[in-house]
C-alpha cells in the first residue's frame, strides 16, 4: 500500500499515482518514453544497468519489471536476477558490464567515478551512448528511489517495460 493516496481505477498503482500531478506525469512519460523508446543503447545494455539499480534501490517495481527484446536476446529471468554478480559472469558482454559497474559506482558514491573508468567507458561507449548511459541512470536512480520511498506496490506479476522504437535501434 503506497504512503500517497492514490486514487482509485484501472491500472497499476505506479501509473495512477500520476493522476496526483498530472503535470509531473506528464513529464515522467516524456522522460520515460526518452530512455526506453528513444535511445541508442543496446536494450540489454540498458536493462543491465537499470536491474543492478533496481537491486541497490530495492524498488519491487523496477525489480519485477522485464524488457521482452532483452529476454529475446538471452538476458533470462536467471540472468536478470544475478546482474549484481555481473564482474565474475561470463554470460555479460564487456559493454554489459561496464554498464552495469558505472551503475553501481554511480548509485552508491558517485564521486568515485574517476578518469580510469570514464576511460574504460570511452573505450568501448560513443559520446552520444555515454550521454544517454548516464542520464538512463540517472532516471533510474531518482525513480526507483520515489518508488521505494513512497512504497508504490507492486500489483503485477511482470511489468513489461517499454520497449525501444524501430528507428531508435
Amino acid at each position: 500500500m503506497s504512503r500517497l493516496n492514490i486514487p482509485e481505477g484501472q491500472g497499476l498503482e505506479a501509473h495512477r499515482m500520476w493522476m496526483l500531478a498530472p503535470h509531473m506525469g506528464t513529464a515522467m512519460h516524456a522522460m520515460s518514453e526518452a530512455v526506453y523508446e528513444k535511445s541508442s543503447l543496446g536494450i540489454r545494455e540498458r536493462e543491465v544497468a537499470r536491474m543492478r539499480i533496481a537491486q541497490l534501490n530495492q524498488c519491487v517495481v523496477c525489480l519485477n519489471t522485464r524488457a521482452a527484446s532483452a529476454m529475446a536476446q538471452g538476458l533470462t529471468d536467471e540472468l536478470y536476477n544475478s546482474v549484481q554478480n555481473y564482474h565474475e559472469n561470463p554470460a555479460f558482454t564487456l559493454r554489459e558490464r561496464l554498464a552495469a559497474e558505472y551503475a553501481e559506482r554511480f548509485a552508491v558514491d558517485h564521486t568515485d567515478i574517476d578518469d580510469a573508468l570514464w576511460a574504460r567507458l570511452q573505450g568501448q561507449f560513443t559520446d552520444t551512448e555515454l550521454l544517454e548511459l548516464t542520464v538512463t541512470i540517472g532516471f533510474c536512480i531518482g525513480m526507483g528511489r520515489a518508488f521505494h520511498v513512497l512504497d508504490v506496490a507492486k500489483d503485477f506479476d511482470v511489468l513489461w517495460s517499454r520497449e525501444p522504437k524501430p528507428e531508435a535501434v
